[in-house]
């Protein structure tokens, strides 16, 4: 886990600690080749928002933090982990989060079975927290949602034609449906009202999609931890700041992307130097801007607590991220 992050909500630590025990403890397994591979993954970490903002939504009545919590935070946080070892594997991505990705340490035959065994795991936590309630069928759903997400970005790939609101359906699913499922789960499990938890549903969709740009956003201005710039152009996988370009600059554009998987590192600087010129990157900026304005809107009709309060510092740090 990023301990820098526990200064955005410090008062979680003990808490995402515990999280990520749980998380270490579930990932023991007796098959001797998978153990070193969901162990790596587990160590490794990330940022741990999708556990933090359950959790900060289950305190906005400032109840204590229950076991169904800890493990619901965990559900959330072995969903996310089990996706990204499986979009590592369909990228060939040779790194996440800085080191090597499960695929390229240990073949994608293992990368594979931990991916699917996460998915077990995942399983195994909602039936022990969410069993007799609406939040099973809404995590079956929330499954759908990001499969159909990477099945829109997959039938997108090299298209010239996509539309913003192409991309922002797929960035509802791939990224911002498990940004909405933390926080209205753990509204729920919090005790919040019936209109608490449809703003935490939404809030949470909200900063989904201003995450996912602003992840676009990097891959023109930042340092990617999680694979190399521009990697996913080559792959045919088009990010906002160039779709944001592409209808007004596609006479510039257009001889390097008909290349698809044969563009030379030369051609991918050359299209990032056009977007950038073209103000791809300010037009995604100001549109992930209006989701977080929106999401700050909503979070103002929370009641005031230390939760809400920790919940606006980790907003307003989303347009500040470098990485």
């Amino acid at each position: 886990m990023q301990q820098a992050y526990f200064r955005y909500y410090p008062q979680l630590k003990p808490n995402l600690t515990a999280v990520s025990d749980l998380i270490g403890d579930r990932l023991t397994v007796r098959y001797a080749q998978l153990e070193p591979a969901l162990q790596q993954m587990a160590q490794q970490g990330g940022k741990f928002l999708r556990p933090a903002f359950l959790l900060l939504f289950a305190g906005l009545h400032e109840h204590p933090v229950t076991e169904q919590q800890l493990k619901a935070a965990a559900s959330i946080e072995i969903l996310h982990m089990a996706t990204l070892i499986h979009d590592d594997i369909i990228d060939d991505a040779p790194k996440r989060r800085g080191h090597a990705s499960l695929q390229a340490a240990f073949g994608k035959d293992v990368a594979v079975y931990a991916g699917d065994y996460l998915f077990t795991v995942f399983f195994d936590l909602i039936t022990e927290t969410v069993a007799n309630t609406r939040f099973l069928t809404v995590n079956a759903r929330i499954m759908k949602r990001i499969l159909n997400g990477e099945l829109g970005q997959m039938g997108d790939r090299f298209k010239l034609d996509q539309s913003l609101l192409g991309y922002l359906r797929n960035v509802n699913g791939k990224t911002a449906a498990l940004f909405s499922l933390a926080a209205e789960e753990g509204a729920f499990l919090g005790g919040a009202t019936q209109k608490e938890i449809q703003l935490a549903k939404r809030i949470g969709q909200n900063i989904g999609i201003a995450f996912q740009i602003l992840d676009d956003i990097l891959d023109y201005t930042g340092h990617h931890l999680n694979k190399p710039i521009l990697k996913d152009l080559a792959t045919g996988v088009y990010s906002l700041p160039l779709l944001l370009v592409l209808p007004t600059h596609r006479a510039e554009l257009t001889p390097y992307l008909t290349q698809q998987a044969q563009m030379t590192p030369a051609d991918i600087k050359a299209v990032q130097q056009i977007v950038k010129q073209a103000g791809g990157v300010q037009a995604a900026q100001t549109l992930a801007a209006k989701f977080t304005a929106k999401a700050e809107a909503e979070l103002a009709q929370l009641p005031p607590s230390a939760s809400r309060r920790a919940l606006q510092k980790i907003i307003e740090q989303l347009l500040k991220r470098t990485r």
